[in-house]
């Protein structure tokens, strides 16, 4: 019995570490991208709803947006497709995004 003490202390103290040292990695709940306004991205909010592949190719990360257009073919154009389909919490606007 105390054989096994002194295995499950050290194993449970690693897997606490490897939580630990993984937290930074997973992902925020919220970003904010500056540009014309700051945008705000609910990624939990996202995540909800959809499926990681609908944004993410491959293994999910951070997707950096650099420029309007990155923003708008990755983001916009999935909220056009959503209003067409008859979601009208997929905001079209720019100042629905774009916060001054």
């Amino acid at each position: 019995m105390k054989k096994q003490r002194h295995i499950t202390a050290p194993l449970l103290s690693l897997c606490l570490l490897a939580t630990l040292l993984a937290a930074p990695v997973l992902a925020a709940d919220v970003y904010t991208y500056e540009g014309k306004g700051t945008v705000t991205f609910n990624h939990k909010g996202h995540g909800a709803v959809l499926d990681c592949s609908r944004c993410h190719e491959g293994e999910p990360g951070r997707i950096p947006i650099e420029n309007k257009q990155q923003g708008h073919d990755l983001c916009l154009n999935c909220h056009k497709t959503e209003k067409a389909a008859g979601n009208a919490q997929a905001p079209v606007t720019c100042s629905a995004c774009h916060v001054q």
